[in-house]
């Protein structure tokens, strides 16, 4: 009988709790509400600035990767600002005193645990910042190179030349040297080729010079450069470079193309050969040909 008894006043007990929240509850709802409000409204209102943002910050900035880290940042900020002040509508100071507390205890374990992921964080944000490199830059590493598509808090990602994406960590671009095409309107491309030891050498040089000024213009500080550079087996070999405009591989190999064609049609022109490569063979058997039966 007793144990009823008992059970039955830890019933009593749970059920005045029980009112109790449900009374409090009660009281707290007008504040519940409006914490809600103030987060929903608080929502919009960063959706509405990080659209005036944008809008802003595309005519005064040029680097988008820039643009989207602020846009980002504000956009959580304003979202924050919302929930702290619905803490402060519901009374929860002292909670969130508490949350902010073991908040920090966490983050310590957390950065910890995930120091490659914040290292990326924290290269994504340098990388955006970055002067030396830009989205749509042609850039090349030591293993891959392409055009840049995308700079996040965590992802570097480029879109290679036949147009797959390579996806990396931003720490790579960070610790690693790269080579940024786009960051000079101008480059020097060089052209290779061999002529007969026939050719009279000072007429091809003074040939090849002229045609390649004639059809690719150099500006002040530039020129065409030629160099004799060995005897070969078969062809006397010469090399020439100027420069170019050239942002990405396509005008590279537009050019470089050109060039050849040209100097292909030059030589044809002037009876100058381009000799094939010669190779002699040797044998140590004897070889015996067959006769004609007619002979």
């Amino acid at each position: 009988m007793s144990y009823f008894m008992e059970i039955g006043n830890y019933v009593d007990k749970l059920y005045e709790k029980l009112e109790g929240w449900s009374e409090a509850i009660i009281l707290r709802l007008p504040n519940l509400v409006l914490a809600i409000l103030v987060i929903v409204l608080f929502y919009f209102i960063s959706k509405g600035v990080k659209s005036i943002l944008k809008k802003i910050l595309l005519k005064r900035m040029s680097n988008a990767s820039v643009r989207q880290i602020i846009i980002k940042l504000v956009s959580m900020l304003i979202v924050l600002i919302g929930f702290f002040i619905a803490l402060g509508v519901l009374d929860l100071d002292k909670a969130l005193t508490s949350i902010l507390a073991g908040a920090g205890v966490v983050a310590l374990a957390i950065g910890l645990a995930l120091q490659g992921t914040l290292n990326n964080t924290f290269s994504g944000v340098l990388l955006s910042f970055l002067p030396r490199i830009r989205i749509n830059d042609y850039i090349e590493t030591s293993s891959h190179k392409g055009f840049v598509e995308e700079i996040s808090l965590r992802n570097f990602v480029l879109r290679q030349p036949d147009n797959q994406i390579v996806v990396m960590p931003n720490s790579m671009i960070i610790d690693e040297p790269f080579t940024n095409y786009s960051l000079t309107d101008r480059g020097r491309i060089t052209v290779n080729c061999g002529v007969g030891y026939g050719s009279k050498l000072r007429n091809v040089k003074e040939m090849v010079t002229k045609l390649m000024e004639e059809n690719f213009p150099q500006k002040e500080g530039e020129k065409v450069e030629f160099y004799w550079l060995e005897f070969g087996d078969s062809s006397i070999n010469f090399m020439t470079r100027f420069y170019i405009d050239y942002t990405k591989p396509g005008q590279f190999f537009d050019r470089q193309s050109e060039a050849i064609m040209l100097i292909k049609e030059e030589f044809d022109k002037n009876g100058i050969n381009i000799p094939f490569p010669i190779r002699t063979l040797m044998m140590d058997t004897p070889v015996h040909l067959a006769k004609d039966k007619n002979d």
